[in-house]
């Protein structure tokens, strides 16, 4: 099936564009080892990612992903995080593969880029400076920036508004039951990767406009429009 050609393409961070597991597994097994506790495997931390590095945290110091630690050792925890994965944002982080390709495409399109995430802002812009595609970006759209972050549709129709580009003329791009909410309620289009984090599930079983293996395919997708976007 081939979809709209975008006027506007927005693009998630974590488990889209680049694997940050690495230097969050990192991060968040030494703040376990300084607070006395165990750390954990990166596979468990990779079901962990995709509502923001504080509740990745929580997920770790209880080793669970619906639980919740308790208000003090949450409070002694997050600002040793903080600390150290201000440090090694990018560290052990890369992109995935295809993504300058499909940066490439997209720029081809003539449409409007921006990046959506629900990482915050002081970790998204090292983040994407130190991977060298900050500039990539029109706008980003941390996690912090708005009262509401994915699944909400604000974060997106936020940033078609910026654009002045009607939702029904945008795509996400992402790799999360998250995104696909976030997308569906705000009356975007919405592509899947297929290496994403989804919390260990299949992204299909959210039913995505279109899955791909990587970012490179993506402008594949689109109608051909020889009038331009």
């Amino acid at each position: 099936m081939m979809l709209r050609r975008p006027k506007l393409i927005l693009i998630d961070l974590d488990g889209t564009l680049v694997d940050s597991v690495p230097d969050l597994a990192w991060c968040a097994n030494e703040t376990l080892i300084r607070l006395g506790m165990a750390p954990h495997d990166e596979s468990a931390v990779r079901c962990w990612v995709g509502n923001g590095v504080d509740r990745l945290l929580e997920r770790a110091l209880v080793n669970d992903i619906d639980g919740m630690p308790d208000l003090e050792l949450r409070a002694r925890a997050i600002p040793i995080f903080y600390e150290l994965y201000a440090e090694h944002t990018a560290t052990r982080s890369r992109l995935y593969p295809g993504v300058e390709a499909g940066l490439d495409a997209f720029a081809t399109l003539g449409c409007r880029i921006g990046c959506v995430t629900n990482k915050a802002e002081r970790f998204t812009l090292p983040l994407l400076e130190k991977l060298g595609i900050l500039g990539r970006f029109e706008l980003v759209v941390s996690g912090d920036k708005l009262p509401e972050r994915k699944p909400s549709p604000r974060p997106l129709l936020y940033a078609a508004e910026h654009f002045r580009v009607a939702p029904e003329d945008s795509t996400m791009i992402g790799d999360s039951r998250s995104d696909v909410a976030a997308a569906r309620a705000a009356g975007f289009q919405i592509v899947c990767v297929s290496y994403g984090y989804n919390h260990g599930v299949d992204i299909r079983e959210e039913r995505p406009d279109a899955v791909v293996d990587s970012m490179d395919e993506v402008v594949a997708l689109f109608e051909l429009d020889t009038a331009g976007p």
